[in-house]
Order: C-alpha cells, then sequence, then structure tokens
C-alpha cells in the first residue's frame, strides 16, 4: 500500500520524469513484441503493425498504466487546476471582480463568525463547564426571575440540597489598595472558599483560599495576573506580603492564571477576597435573611437534570419559605446554565447577524454566479470543441466547478485578510456586554470555518453555470461561436437576478426596522435633560467615613466647593445613579391593609440632595422638592414619580399620605415619611425601558457612602471635571480618584447594543442592495449586447428610441418586482425573529415594508438605466453589417 501510495505521488510531483519513463517502458515492450514476431517469421513492417496491434493505442495503454498507479483522480484534479487557473489569468479583469465580490461576503461572515464562536460557540474556560449552573431566587408575584441570593438561604441549600457536587457565591467589592501614595480604587471580587476549586482554577503562583479561613473570617487576597503585574512589578515575591485595603491588611496568598476572568455585572474583578471577610455588604448586614446581594454557581452532578434539579432546589425553598415567612415566603429558585446566562442576551442579536451576513455572501454568489453564465457563454465553442474530442459532460463539470472551487477559495484567503480588519473593528463597535470580547481572534475554528465556506461557495454559484455550460447542442456551438444567447441559460440568469433582489430585500426589511426602533429611541422623552450634564462616582471608604453624618458632611462640603467652581449652573447628589442600576425597595402604605399575606409593594429607590431635579431638570408635578430644612432630625419625607402615583393611589393626590421604606438595614428603623412631592417619570433604566414606579428621599436624611454627582454646566462638561477632581482632592486626598462621564454619553451608551445591530444589519443591507443593483445592472448590459441583432432590425423597421428603452426597462423591472414579491413574503416570515431586538416597531410594520420597496425599485430602475438608454443609441446600419 505505502509502495503504491509512494509510486503514485511520485507519478503526481515528478510528472515529466514519470511520463518520459513510461514513454521509454512502452518503447521496450513494443520493440520485444517486434523481435518476438520477426522470430516467429514476420518481416519488420509486418512485426511492428503487428505488435502495435496486440498493444493497442499508445495513448490509451499509457491511460492504463496511469490507472494502474492508483491516484489518476489526483492527476486530473492537478491538471484540472493547473488549467483552471491559466483560464483565470486569460481574464484578470473578470477574476479579480469575482474574486473581491467574493472576499466581501467571506470576509463578513469570517468577522461576525469569530464573534459568534467567542461569544456563544467556544465553552467556557472552565473545568468541565456543562455542568456549571447559575442559581438564582425568583419572586414571581413581581415578575423578577432572577434575583440574588442571601447569604443564610446560600448556606441552607449547601446543607439541603443533594443535587449539587458543590454550591459556591461571590459578590463584589470596591477595595482601595493604599502603594506608595494615595490610594487606588480596585474593583474586586469577594468568593467563598471554594469558588475557584469549582470551576476548576489554580492559581498561576502561590496558593487558592482555604476553608477555615472563610470560617475565621481572616483577610486574604488572591491578585488577578493583570493587577500584578501592573501595580506589584510582577514581583514572584508578593505571595505572602501584605498589602492594605480600605485600612485594612490583607495577605497575598497567591496570584490567578493570566486568561481568567470571572466576569459580575459585566465587569472583571482584579482580585479576590474571601466573601465572609466582612460583616455588612452594600450598607445591609451580610448575614441578614432578607439581603439578597450575592450570586452563586453550582457544579450539577452527572446523573442529574437541569428539570430535577429545579424541582429539589424549589423544594429546599418551599421550606425556608414555611421556616422564615418574613423573608422567604413567595420566593422560589431559578437554574439557568452558566453559559447561557452570560450569552443569553446576546445570542439573538449575535445569531441574527450572522444570518443576515450569510444572505450578503448569498447575493454574492448569485452576482458570480451571473458572471460565470456570462463568461461560459463565450467558452460555448470551446467546450463544445472539448465534448467533440472525448470529454464527457462529467469531465466538463468537474473542469469548470474546479475553476470556481479556485475563485472561491482565492475569494476566502482575500475573505480572511478583510475578515481580519472586520473582527477588528467589531471589537471596536461592539456594546461590552458580549461575553470574552476581548479574546475575539482568528483560531482554528475561525479558519477552517472561512476555509470549509470557500469551498461550499465556489459549489454554490458554480454549479449553476457548470450544468448549464455542459449542457450544448455541439454542431451549432461549434457554428456559432458563443455569439448567440441560450433561452435556458438566459432564464437561470433572470432567475438568478430575481433570488438575490429577494434576499436583498429581506435584508432591508430588517435594517430599515432596526433603523425605525432606534430613531424612535432616539426620539424618547428620558424625563430629563442630558445635556451640559458631568457625572463623577466617589466612593467614600467605608472604613474612614462609618457614621452616616460624616458622610452627609463630606457631600455638603463637596457640593459647595463645585458650586463655587466657574461654568457651573447646578450641583446635585443621587445614588444610585440612573443608567447604572436601579435598586427596589419593599414599602407600606399607612392605613392600608396588604390585599393578600404574599403582598409585598416594592418600588425602585433612589436618595439624592435637594439640588438633584433642578440639575437634571426633571419636572414636578405636584407639591415641592426637597430642601435643606428635610434635615435628618426634621420629618422624614419621601417624593415619588407619576407612575407610582398612579398605581398606588389612582384617584386621589398622594400629597400627605405616608409611606413606610425597608430601609432599616442603611438607617437602624424603618418609620413612616410624608409624601411631600410628585415629580415626572425617568427613564433610568434606559431609553428602551419604561418607567416603574419610582420614590426618593433626601440623602441629608437617609445618606450613603457612595454617591455620583450630578453638575450642570454652562460650558463644555468635560472642561469642569479636572477642577471638580481638584475640589475633592483639596477636601480628602485619600478618597479613590473617580471617573467623570457626561450624562449624554451615559445616555448614548444605553442604545450601544441597539446601535451595533442597527448598524451591521444595515451596512449589510446597503452591500447587498449595492450587489443586487449591479447584478442587474450585468445582466441587463449581457441582454443587450445579446439583442443587438434584435434591436437594430427594430431600429432599421422604424422603432422608436423610446419603444426600445421602455422594452429594456421593462425587462428588468420585471425581474425586479418579482424579486420583491419573494423578498416581501420571505421578509413577513423572517422578521418575527427580530421582536426581541425591536423596541415601539411591529415586525410587520408596514411603512418600513412601502420605504424598502420603493428603494430597491428605485436602485433597480437605476441599473436598469444605462443599459436602457445604451440600446437606443445603437446604430442599425452598423449592427447589421456586423453580422
Amino acid at each position: 500500500m505505502l509502495s503504491r501510495l509512494k509510486t503514485a505521488l511520485r507519478a503526481l510531483l515528478r510528472r515529466s520524469q514519470a511520463e518520459s519513463e513510461l514513454d521509454e517502458e512502452l518503447r521496450y515492450h513494443i520493440e520485444q513484441q517486434i523481435e518476438q514476431n520477426i522470430r516467429l517469421g514476420m518481416n519488420p513492417d509486418e512485426a511492428r503493425t503487428a505488435a502495435r496491434k496486440t498493444f493497442g493505442g499508445v495513448e490509451q495503454a499509457k491511460d492504463q498504466s496511469r490507472d494502474a498507479r492508483g491516484l489518476r483522480w489526483l492527476e486530473e484534479l492537478w491538471q484540472d487546476l493547473r488549467f483552471g487557473s491559466r483560464m483565470l489569468m486569460k481574464q484578470p479583469g473578470f477574476t479579480l471582480i469575482a474574486i473581491f465580490t467574493l472576499a466581501l461576503g467571506i470576509g463578513a461572515n469570517t468577522a461576525i463568525f469569530s464573534v459568534v464562536n467567542n461569544a456563544i460557540l467556544r465553552p467556557l474556560p472552565y473545568r468541565d463547564p456543562a455542568n456549571l449552573l447559575t442559581v438564582w431566587e425568583n419572586y414571581s408575584a413581581r415578575n423578577q426571575g432572577q434575583l440574588p441570593v442571601s447569604f443564610p438561604n446560600f448556606r441552607d441549600w449547601q446543607r439541603e440540597n443533594q443535587v449539587f457536587v458543590d454550591l459556591a457565591a461571590f459578590s463584589d467589592l470596591d477595595l482601595d489598595i493604599t502603594p506608595l501614595e494615595g490610594a487606588e480604587h480596585i474593583y474586586t471580587g469577594e468568593a467563598t472558599a471554594n469558588l475557584l476549586p469549582l470551576l476548576g482554577v489554580k492559581p498561576a503562583l502561590g496558593r487558592n483560599f482555604q476553608a477555615d479561613e472563610e470560617s475565621q473570617g481572616e483577610r486574604r487576597i488572591l491578585l488577578s495576573h493583570g493587577l500584578w503585574q501592573r501595580m506589584f512589578g510582577g514581583d514572584p515575591g508578593i505571595v505572602g506580603k501584605n498589602i492594605t485595603g480600605n485600612n485594612q491588611s490583607y495577605t497575598v496568598i497567591g496570584v490567578l492564571p493570566a486568561g481568567f476572568s470571572l466576569a459580575y455585572r459585566t465587569r472583571v474583578p482584579q482580585a479576590w477576597v474571601l466573601l465572609n471577610s466582612r460583616a455588612s455588604m452594600n450598607g445591609r448586614p451580610l448575614h441578614e435573611r432578607g439581603a439578597r446581594l450575592i450570586r452563586v454557581v453550582g457544579r450539577l452532578r452527572s446523573d442529574v437534570t437541569i428539570a430535577r434539579a429545579s424541582e429539589a432546589m424549589n423544594a429546599i425553598s418551599r421550606r425556608l419559605g414555611e421556616q422564615y415567612p418574613d423573608t422567604n415566603s413567595g420566593y422560589g429558585v431559578t437554574i439557568i446554565p452558566f453559559h447561557e446566562h452570560l450569552v443569553g442576551n446576546v445570542r439573538r442579536p449575535l445569531l441574527v447577524l450572522l444570518g443576515a451576513v450569510g444572505f450578503v455572501l448569498l447575493v454574492a454568489c448569485v452576482n458570480v454566479a451571473n458572471m460565470l453564465l456570462a463568461r461560459a457563454a463565450a467558452r460555448r465553442r470551446e467546450i463544445a470543441i472539448r465534448a467533440a474530442l472525448g470529454a464527457g459532460r462529467g469531465r466538463v463539470i468537474r473542469q469548470l466547478l474546479t475553476e470556481s472551487a479556485l475563485l472561491g477559495l482565492s475569494g476566502g484567503a482575500m475573505g480572511s485578510l478583510l475578515g481580519v480588519w472586520g473582527a477588528e473593528s467589531l471589537i471596536s463597535l461592539a456594546p461590552g456586554e458580549i461575553p470574552r470580547l476581548a479574546e475575539i481572534s482568528l483560531d482554528g475554528r475561525v479558519l477552517g470555518f472561512t476555509f470549509l465556506l470557500s469551498l461550499a461557495t465556489g459549489v454554490v454559484f458554480g454549479l449553476a453555470p457548470a450544468l448549464q455550460a455542459s449542457k450544448l447542442d455541439l454542431s451549432a456551438a461549434i457554428k456559432d461561436g458563443g455569439r448567440n444567447g441560450d433561452s435556458a441559460r438566459n432564464r437561470t440568469r433572470s432567475l438568478l437576478v430575481v433570488a438575490e433582489v429577494a434576499l436583498s430585500l429581506v435584508l432591508l426589511v430588517g435594517a430599515g426596522l432596526l433603523v425605525r426602533s432606534f430613531t424612535g429611541l432616539m426620539d424618547v422623552n428620558p424625563g430629563f435633560d442630558p445635556r451640559n450634564v458631568l457625572t463623577m462616582y466617589v466612593g467614600l471608604p467605608e472604613y474612614r467615613y462609618a457614621e452616616r453624618e460624616r458622610q452627609s458632611v463630606f457631600y455638603e462640603q463637596l457640593l459647595e466647593r463645585v458650586r463655587r467652581l466657574p461654568g457651573v449652573e447646578a450641583a446635585g447628589a443621587i445614588f444610585p445613579l440612573v443608567l447604572t442600576d436601579r435598586v427596589s425597595n419593599r414599602f407600606t402604605i399607612e392605613g392600608r391593609a396588604p390585599a393578600s399575606p404574599n403582598e409585598r409593594l416594592a418600588a425602585y429607590y433612589r436618595s439624592v440632595n435637594s439640588d438633584y431635579f433642578r440639575a437634571m431638570r426633571i419636572r414636578l408635578v405636584e407639591g415641592r422638592s426637597f430642601t435643606e430644612s428635610d434635615a435628618p432630625r426634621s420629618a422624614p419625607v419621601v417624593i415619588i414619580n407619576e407612575t407610582m402615583a398612579r398605581q398606588f393611589w389612582p384617584h386621589e393626590s398622594p400629597l400627605g399620605k405616608r409611606i413606610t421604606i425597608n430601609v432599616r438595614f442603611h438607617t437602624g428603623q424603618d418609620i413612616p415619611r410624608e409624601i411631600v412631592g410628585v415629580v415626572s417619570d425617568v427613564r433610568s433604566a434606559g431609553l428602551d425601558t419604561p418607567s416603574g414606579p419610582e420614590m426618593y428621599t433626601s440623602y441629608l436624611q437617609v445618606p450613603w457612602p457612595w454617591m455620583s454627582l450630578v453638575v450642570r454646566t454652562t460650558v463644555d462638561p468635560a472642561s469642569v471635571a479636572p477642577a471638580m477632581l481638584s475640589e475633592l482632592r483639596a477636601l480628602d486626598k485619600s478618597v479613590p480618584a473617580p471617573a467623570a462621564r457626561a450624562l449624554e454619553d451615559m445616555l448614548s451608551d444605553s442604545l450601544a447594543a441597539r446601535r451595533f445591530n442597527m448598524l451591521l444589519l444595515g451596512g449589510f443591507a446597503a452591500l447587498a442592495v449595492a450587489l443586487a443593483g449591479m447584478g442587474i445592472y450585468s445582466v441587463m448590459a449581457y441582454s443587450v449586447t445579446q439583442r443587438r441583432r434584435e434591436i437594430g432590425v427594430r431600429l432599421a423597421l422604424g422603432a422608436r428610441p423610446g419603444a426600445v428603452f421602455r422594452l429594456v426597462i421593462s425587462q428588468g423591472m420585471t425581474m425586479a418586482m418579482a424579486g420583491v414579491a419573494l423578498g416581501l413574503g420571505a421578509s413577513f416570515a423572517l422578521t418575527r425573529y427580530l421582536v426581541s431586538l425591536l423596541h415601539g416597531v411591529k415586525p410587520t410594520d408596514p411603512l418600513t415594508f412601502g420605504g424598502v420597496t420603493v428603494l430597491l425599485l428605485g436602485v433597480a430602475l437605476l441599473a436598469c438605466w444605462v443599459p436602457a438608454r445604451r440600446a437606443t443609441k445603437l446604430d442599425p446600419m452598423i449592427v447589421l453589417r456586423a453580422d
């Protein structure tokens, strides 16, 4: 077997030498036969003739010898490749246009697939990631399906469940690490000691957390590889040293691997500490059962299904609800695969974009197929001669498909380069919620996808031309030489144009719907004026500002300093800042009994200062705003929004009513608060999220260590940021340097995902329409060229140029309208997959469908106009004389 393969490869790679040896061998055998015939009594001429008859045709004998080598198909493939390359090089213009057209489609597919591969297809970089699940609490009465978990509930789950190998918890912490001078704000993860072993992650340096360290509340820290390199210069002796964080000493026990990341709220922690190392979190006692503050991940047992795990965990939740009705009644458990949790929000948009870019490639294939059909018509005489000389239809088809495959692979090679550039552009445009965005690369899977796509593309666009070209009337083709058209081939080209118009319309409809949705969102009133507003998050170290009075005094002093800066019109403060987070809090209405035992009223909660509403230009609908007199020792007050007023006091004014907000965890007590004002609704979670019931307390009465300054300016907001930072530094140098952002930029970023989808789908649609226009133009131009004699006769017999113009236009527009009809039907069927990407627009929006139809027909009309004008300019005498 190996000897045969070696012989075949030698014949392929050293073809000239092998053919010479074959000729020599045949001569030797013929001469031996001649000598034998002479010994039998024949004269030399008779002996030579008889020997040749014995061996048959020389070429046939050579073919039999080549067959004996065992890889004749490989030799023929090599011949086809060499011949196909020569044919393509003879027409460099056609070849370059075809390759570039395919490269656009393949490159776009490569770029999008690299994102899909990294975000969706690649397994998570943890041990046995398929069995990793996220475990949440839920509260169906308020339609809240994924809530953080309280630490006591997590510990009960750990003890009582029989379906998980292990459960681990994690959260986040802002750690102020103090190096030689000042303090650096480090986003830090908090985890139970078993989190990293559960994920199968081992430190690159040092060791993991230990369970006894967690139970004893010891302060240990694991550094990320990036923080270790940046802050500590990659010092291998860092393990065992102490660093100061939040004015407390942490012992470094290890450095995590370079590729490790575990995002929390889309942010990647730069260090990890033990979850049990502090008594409170976000101002709430960690061990309070009602404080739902942590996230839970578990490793499912291999013999347990997700459905069974869900049943078992909900049974535990029901038991906890009976045991602790005040905090757990009505709560259940939601289990989601870890990978699905990370990619759930981006899966549908990315798959839609992958489908859209696939349509672009199909349009490109149709264009190249039309070019090949025209080229095959010009090669009819050549193909007919090859067939007359004995080439079978299969051999002709294989040769033409080989040329198509060469075009596809060349387009794939150029497309790979375009894909690299496209992937880099996608990274810069993509919203931050796409997981593992920084890890996108053209790995083996992406390159394999590109290679297979290139081959498949070559077959797709080359098959129809090859089949058409191989069906020939030999005598007519040899006499005609490719000058006259073929009705079957023309029908095929027309059908291809119809198909690319239909595909382009589907993309245009999708892009139009996203554009309409996005422009509609841009017209939504957010409830505040984001222009000329600068925001700056300030987090006071809790170890320095533990008392609430110190917190409020600090912010009062800081705001007073900021108000005095040139160009500042108003300075407010809020926690949490709009467009960043929404905190839901329970409350009760004085004098109103719950409608059912499980009813829990809740609204979004924010703490603001007296100047906040003026700085944001939020309209006061009724009552009054906060004032400086709403101090800690004055009557507790609250302001609500219009939605809350309509929902809970639909037929009366809420002013003067009293509600009790659950802030005991922060203030130490829950006391009734009088509603003194109603403000307009604010789209605090983004323009695409409706306003919910929202309540505001005075930060003087309910202060927080973390506040965001909201400063309205009469100048460019960015020019005020350095002065604000200087005032902060002058007040307290130990406060970490905050980041300042314009509110307009934050509002724009809240639409980043929708903008990303709109721009990409719009770009793909524009490319498809351009290709479709080129396709219509090429078909009509070719049609006019083929019908030169007919048009010349018409003009010679008295036909007016206008009639010829309408004839050509009607032929092209008939194809375009047929494609539009097919595209509209396909669009009605496919746009339902865009529902989750739309806002305020129906997937069958008639304005969008009508607009894109008119646009595409306009492009088709323009593509037909040039060939039609050319047809009217033909000189009948020149045309008839040439024929």
